[in-house]
């Protein structure tokens, strides 16, 4: 990606930075090349326009207790202000950038520089290439999104019992229909039949009527009881099965959900605190190898005592002691490797234990959402098992009712009948047919309730058939959102892959390295284990080819790379970074410094061509290296 220059001049003054005491700087877009020896300012320069780009890595004149720096883009400005605060330097004001992360990491290419110290050490590259990614929030909408998936899924079981039970009631209420019609076609056939009849009775028995009456309220008593018994019947049958179902859920697990949840606390502040060791090491690390490189120069002079020995320039270049920065001794620079390297390897320690962490995290919370799954399940088995008891008990109350009611219809029948012995055959025929027309009525009113209560059943299901239909919807979608957030993972860590090696096979062909025929990354995958889980991870391998003078290759490893090959990779991969994650367009800026151990003619074709993909390229050379590169370019010999 070639950025298009807005041609936007620059202004940098600077106060009391680094060696700097005070300075006015102007460039425009394009290289700005920072021409001269060393110790003339020049990373001091940088580090102040690092620090009103945004970056914390700009420290104070020695002998000062304040500085400041002004950056001037177009029409807008950006300052910042450092003040000495005890054994610290605090900053304020409004520099370019927010968050410098991403710029520290892949634009601020100076010496000390991770990116470019990764490649050397043989670091993982895959953990620097992915630290701007917020990869714990993305595991943990992750984790949220497979409870959340679990829980889905443990609804969804009952998707198949459910559809057989709507095909069930679907044609019972098909059954109740048609029984309804025949019932409904007896009635009107018998209202025929007792019309015609009561044309031809002339009689008015009152005793008739009144047994007519009883035998009717006789059989509405009957029907009534039998639907009563076939609801206890049912109201048994759900009392069973929710017994039963309550029976199977697992017992209550020992854990209390208090404690898993103070637990939980626990592991997520543990994480917080890995992390931020982990930080504060990185940052001690940063300072150690900054000493080690010289980076903090100013620093260095004021630790060295004035009997110490030699000038500045014999302390800086000669021997092999570094100054201390917390106690002011020299140490061996061996010394201080080796404390960098325990540190490097401590810092993995605590990246092993927060992944650890992590996992346990991802139990608790598992255990939490299986807890509170069966206790919701519980509750509500419990509540209707309540309700279930409550109606079978009202259900044999009116059950008594009918019963003690149907005995005294008969008593009262048996005593009416008794008077109605002279009721002549034409009137005991209609009070049969009354009697059967009674009876077809009652058992349409029966048919009919029989169908709401199936038509309601139908429509509960049918409704909850919608809701799981929803959920699947929703758990597809949630399927989605979880391959959508690993993608973003693996499309960084492949996205990095392919622009390092796309980057380094172009750059090793513009700087003609002999003997090395390719540079590039393998993105593997390799399993890691914890808690009786596993899962996968990446990592980049670097690999290294040679090629012999009789045409035959090799891969070599990166311990034996010439400084100036190592210089090459580093510069790549930190250009890679600055690529994928975008950053030219919240930063259009680049700098470089430390390129001295690549010689002149490929500094020029390296810087060249970083310039396609940066608007501002500032970069420190000795003359010698400056003289390489076209005299269009902007030159700026004191600071």
């Amino acid at each position: 990606m070639t950025i298009t220059s807005r041609a936007a001049s620059v202004t940098v003054e600077a106060r009391n930075i680094g060696g700097i005491e005070q300075t006015h700087v102007e460039f425009e877009p394009g290289i700005t090349i920072l021409v001269g020896r060393n110790a003339t300012n020049r990373t001091s320069f940088l580090q102040a326009l690092m620090a009103a780009l945004g970056s914390n890595r700009a420290s104070l004149k020695a002998d000062a207790d304040e500085g400041e720096v002004s950056l001037t883009v177009g029409d807008e400005t950006f300052t910042r202000v450092l003040r000495r605060k005890g054994s610290n330097t605090v900053t304020k004001g409004d520099p370019y950038l927010s968050d410098p992360e991403l710029a520290d990491l892949f634009a601020f290419l100076l010496e000390s520089n991770e990116a470019r110290r990764a490649v050397e050490r043989g670091d993982d590259l895959r953990e620097l290439i992915m630290r701007p990614v917020d990869t714990t929030g993305i595991e943990a909408q992750i984790t949220q999104l497979e409870a959340e998936r679990r829980k889905l899924d443990e609804r969804l079981r009952e998707a198949d019992s459910l559809d057989r039970t709507i095909a069930n009631l679907e044609q019972r209420e098909a059954e109740l229909d048609a029984k309804i019609d025949d019932a409904r076609e007896r009635l009107e056939a018998l209202e025929a039949e007792i019309e015609s009849t009561e044309q031809t009775d002339t009689g008015d028995n009152e005793v008739l009527d009144r047994l007519n009456d009883l035998r009717s309220t006789l059989e509405n008593v009957r029907f009534r009881l039998e639907t009563e018994r076939q609801s206890l019947e049912a109201l048994r049958d759900d009392e069973e099965d929710i017994r039963e179902a309550l029976d199977e859920l697992p017992d209550e697990t020992t854990d209390s959900p208090s404690e898993l949840e103070s637990k939980l606390s626990k592991r997520r502040e543990r994480v917080r605190e890995l992390e931020s060791q982990m930080n504060e090491i990185q940052n001690i690390v940063r300072v150690n190898e900054s000493m080690l490189t010289g980076g903090n120069r100013g620093v260095t002079n004021a630790l060295r005592s004035e009997d110490a020995g030699g000038s500045v320039t014999d302390q800086l270049l000669g021997g092999d002691d570094v100054v201390c920065w917390t106690c002011g001794s020299e140490v061996s620079a061996e010394t201080i490797e080796a404390t960098v390297e325990h540190l490097e390897d401590y810092r993995a320690s605590l990246a092993a234990d927060r992944r650890e962490t992590r996992e346990e995290i991802d139990d608790l919370s598992a255990r939490l959402d299986t807890i509170e799954e069966r206790r919701s399940r519980r509750r509500e088995l419990s509540s209707r098992l309540e309700q279930t008891v409550a109606e079978r008990e009202e259900t044999l109350d009116r059950i008594a009712d009918l019963e003690s009611r149907q005995d005294e219809l008969r008593e009262e029948i048996t005593t009416v009948e008794a008077k109605a012995e002279d009721v002549d055959d034409e009137t005991d025929e209609l009070v049969e047919l009354h009697s059967k027309a009674n009876r077809a009525e009652l058992e349409r009113e029966r048919l009919e309730t029989e169908r709401e209560r199936v038509r309601e059943q139908l429509d509960e299901a049918q409704n909850r058939q919608d809701e799981l239909a929803d959920h699947e919807r929703r758990r597809s979608e949630i399927g989605d959102e979880i391959q959508e957030l690993r993608g973003r993972i693996d499309r960084i860590e492949a996205d990095a892959v392919e622009a390092f090696n796309d980057h380094m096979e172009r750059v090793l062909d513009i700087l003609q390295y002999e003997n090395i025929e390719r540079v590039w990354i393998e993105r593997v995958r390799r399993q890691t284990s914890g808690r009786g889980q596993s899962q996968d991870q990446s990592q980049f391998n670097l690999h290294i080819v040679r090629q012999t003078e009789s045409g035959s290759v090799y891969e070599d490893t990166v311990d034996h790379l010439s400084e100036s090959e190592r210089e090459v990779i580093g510069l790549v991969f930190g250009l890679a970074g600055y690529l994928v994650h975008d950053v030219a367009e919240q930063l259009p800026f680049m700098l470089l410094d430390s390129l001295e151990a690549i010689d002149s003619e490929r500094i020029a074709a390296l810087v060249e061509y970083i310039h396609e993909h940066a608007e501002y390229v500032v970069v420190a050379l000795l003359p010698e290296d400056a003289s390489a590169l076209d005299d269009g370019h902007t030159r700026i010999t004191e600071i």
